[in-house]
């Protein structure tokens, strides 16, 4: 029995063993298949941090070329950084409201469905997901593609127990991680979508520390590459130097490798596969752990974001790509230039041979006040005629800048908020304006659908992990923070839509001037030519004023106050008694409204008795305004 228990454990290890051996290899293969399109995204941020005297060699790797000449100009106009800027500055107004739509018609659906919009509102002010957008968007304008991980942390949420005085057990909650796509690894290339993978592979470098704290190994530390900045001397001209930042191999130490292969499901495997493979050592390899897909299916965690796609390829592209060679030719033009003022400044001098001390002059040049002594009998030295500055340069540097515009997508009026044409009308500044952002929709739809994407998915993970009443809180209309309660059948549906487009080329300016025109129109203004309250809150809201404004606000106060009269009697069957205190005439007007609404209408067909409960609570506010006559 002992010999059969030894054969078998022998197996087992020798089947991890190989499983490691096999997982490393895979990633080492896919890491040479990569390299040519690594070798792009290093090239496009050394051009965008200022290194942008470097190419790609004939071995993959991106190399730096020097001066041909002490005297020639090297400086860096660098233009790729201000456009990035501006669009990635274009690309963060995107905040579209998202609302989830019920699976049915029924009231339980519809209710569930206010309960997954609120969750998905409540996680994105949790985690900050703005800033995290902001993060992925410079990995997709830069590189060309950012991914998204959306998983499921067991360290985080409520302590629920404790195994001793060190460990606890926690609730768990949703992470979402920014993934660098140089951390990503495709089974082929040639794929679009993550979902078309057979496998992806997420690598990244943990301290062996970290490591022993997860899995409980002892690991040895090992020297790994990452990319970093450093200054170096690469640029300058005649007298003098320039540093540039560059895009450098830098060493961390005491680093483990931690590979982490997601497999999709297949006939061996019908809920997928993961491997888990820390150092040299097998830490998991079980089932896919997320329920993430359609149907109730399991996927990948990640979630692509790409600046402009590629066609028959997973990673998309970027625009600096497209502006680098406009970029280097820039950089000649200018550099040429000031060569030429250079040499029309200092001038070049012509003597004749052997009629003076050659090693004097190139040392001290010719200084002001400086005694020329030549061989007499031979003609004095004179300063060659160079001209003037060839009106060529100028006329190609302005071609130059006008190519920035048109490759790049973000013009002048959109970077500097200027436009060459003073006398142009209002109408042709905004067709201006619209032919800019049309430009980057683009983007800004492989964005929306990133964001639309992520939702979804931490839908399903709440629905999956979720076994008892949770609690979220929310940011009200008003400000206030609304605390509510959640359960894993509150969330029957994932279909997430966008409530209101978010316009990339829509400023607050332009949203004040409309509301503005609506105003002077008289289109927010009742029957009486006056404005109502709940309008002016809501327009003082829009303009930027609604949050203190509305903070103490007592009409505001006692619109809030009926509103929630109404949740409690739709909820609770029970309606609180009007009080001396509230405004009556406003509360009969909000409870009307309720009246008339089509929650209402839904709310009475399930129990008929919220109609004589608040006629009776409306009654009892005209009572009191009876005995105030």
């Amino acid at each position: 029995m002992k010999t059969n228990n030894k054969l078998i454990k022998q197996a087992k290890d020798k089947y991890r063993e190989n499983l490691v051996r096999e997982t490393i290899e895979d990633f080492k293969q896919r890491q040479l298949e990569r390299k040519p399109i690594e070798a792009g995204w290093i090239l496009n941020m050394n051009f965008l941090y200022g290194n942008q005297y470097c190419n790609i060699s004939s071995m993959g790797d991106v190399e730096d070329y020097s001066k041909q000449y002490f005297w020639q100009e090297r400086e860096v106009y660098n233009h790729i950084s201000p456009i990035i800027e501006t669009r990635i500055s274009r690309l963060s107004q995107i905040r579209p409201k998202m609302s989830v739509v019920p699976s049915t018609n029924s009231e339980q659906d519809m209710s569930t469905a206010k309960v997954s919009k609120n969750l998905i509102n409540a996680i994105y002010h949790k985690l900050n997901i703005s800033d995290k957008i902001v993060n992925c968007t410079h990995f997709s304008e830069v590189c060309g593609t950012g991914f998204y991980k959306v998983y499921w942390d067991n360290k985080k949420g409520k302590k629920l127990a404790s195994i001793n005085n060190d460990e606890y057990i926690y609730e768990g909650d949703i992470a979402v991680d920014v993934v660098s796509p140089f951390e990503i690894f495709p089974d082929s290339n040639t794929h679009e979508d993550v979902d078309d993978c057979m496998s992806i592979i997420h690598a990244k470098s943990m301290h062996k520390d970290v490591v022993k704290q997860i899995w409980g190994i002892e690991e040895l530390g090992e020297d790994i590459d990452v990319y970093s900045l450093d200054n170096i001397s690469n640029a300058g001209g005649l007298g003098y130097s320039a540093t540039t930042n560059k895009v450098i191999s830098s060493v961390k130490h005491d680093q483990v490798l931690v590979i982490e292969k997601y497999v999709a499901p297949t006939v061996d495997y019908p809920d997928g596969r993961l491997i888990i493979v820390a150092g040299k050592t097998l830490v998991y390899d079980g089932k896919l752990p997320y329920v993430n897909r359609e149907d109730g299916k399991r996927g990948f965690p990640f979630i692509k974001q790409v600046s402009l796609k590629t066609p028959n390829s997973f990673f998309g592209s970027s625009i600096i790509e497209r502006i680098i060679p406009v970029q280097r030719s820039y950089n000649a033009v200018k550099n040429r230039k000031h060569e030429y003022l250079n040499r029309l400044s200092m001038g070049i001098l012509t003597v004749e041979d052997g009629s003076v001390d050659y090693e004097n002059l190139e040392e001290e040049g010719l200084c002001p006040g400086k005694v020329l002594v030549y061989r007499q009998g031979s003609n004095a030295p004179k300063i060659m005629d160079n001209g003037s500055i060839p009106t060529e340069f100028k006329e190609e540097e302005e071609k130059l800048l006008s190519e920035f515009s048109q490759i790049s997508g973000i013009s002048d009026f959109m970077s500097n908020n200027q436009i060459s044409i003073s006398n142009a009308s209002g109408v042709a500044l905004e067709l201006l304006m619209e032919q800019d952002t049309n430009r980057l929709n683009i983007t800004a739809e492989q964005i929306k659908f990133a964001i639309k994407s992520m939702a979804a998915s931490i839908l399903k993970l709440y629905k999956q992990f979720t076994t008892s009443s949770r609690i979220a809180k929310v940011i009200g209309k008003d400000g206030s923070i609304e605390m509510f309660y959640f359960q894993k059948s509150d969330i029957s549906s994932d279909d997430i839509i966008f409530e209101t487009e978010s316009e990339i080329g829509e400023t607050k300016a332009q949203k004040r001037s409309l509301i503005f025109e609506l105003l002077n129109a008289g289109l927010l203004y009742n029957e009486d030519g006056k404005m109502s309250t709940r309008i002016k809150a809501k327009t003082l809201e829009m303009l930027g004023f609604g949050m203190w404004d509305t903070q103490y606000d007592l009409e505001e106060l006692h619109m809030k106050k009926a509103g929630k009269e109404h949740l409690s009697l739709i909820n609770t069957n029970n309606i609180d008694n009007a009080l001396e205190i509230d405004n009556h005439n406003l509360h009969i007007d909000e409870h009307v409204a309720f009246m008339l609404s089509e929650e209402y209408s839904k709310a009475v067909k399930l129990n008929p008795e919220i109609q004589d409960k608040i006629l009776k609570h409306i009654k009892e506010h005209k009572n009191f305004l009876k005995s105030e006559e």
